[in-house]
């Protein structure tokens, strides 16, 4: 992948926490909790699942650089999505998780040297991903997420 597109993808990862507050500063409770799609998760469990996500993927990532060929735990995200700290309201922590875990993710592929970009784990579901990938995967997981939200709050007249 040329530095540029990395670039890009990283900027992507960088502008995540802004994008997701810009977007639920001024819900109410029930705007956030309300699964206003049928089978889709709330505004809050999405903002809540980004948190998760990102941070099991940002570990995996410190264990690829650190360890050969690591095995990348999976689990369970919509039984996570269910979990009470995961489904209520309160997003402002999952938020303020986010955004300090995207500085400090944004800094470690920035100072990522040019020959780890391929170290890679196992991952028990998706075989193997190389940190190029990783940042692929979670770049436009992001935007995937801020997606579903807006698809949420567009629903929620209907």
């Amino acid at each position: 992948m040329a530095e540029i597109d990395r670039a890009s993808l990283i900027a992507a990862i960088a502008a995540l926490p802004d994008q997701l507050e810009a977007l639920v500063a001024q819900l109410s409770p029930e705007e956030l909790t309300t699964p206003f799609l049928k089978d889709e998760w709330s505004v809050a469990q999405n903002i809540h699942h980004l948190a998760d996500s990102h941070a099991n993927a940002y570990i995996r990532c410190r264990l690829i650089l650190t360890e050969e060929h690591p095995t990348l735990k999976p689990y369970s995200q919509n039984a996570w999505a269910e979990l009470p700290d995961a489904s209520d309201g309160e997003v402002a922590d999952s938020l303020t998780l986010l955004r300090g875990l995207h500085k400090r993710w944004t800094r470690f592929w920035h100072a990522l040297p040019a020959d780890a970009w391929e170290r890679s784990g196992r991952h028990p579901e998706y075989g193997d991903m190389s940190l190029e990938r990783i940042l692929q995967t979670y770049a436009g997981h992001g935007m995937a997420h801020i997606d579903q939200i807006e698809r949420t709050l567009a629903a929620r007249a209907g």
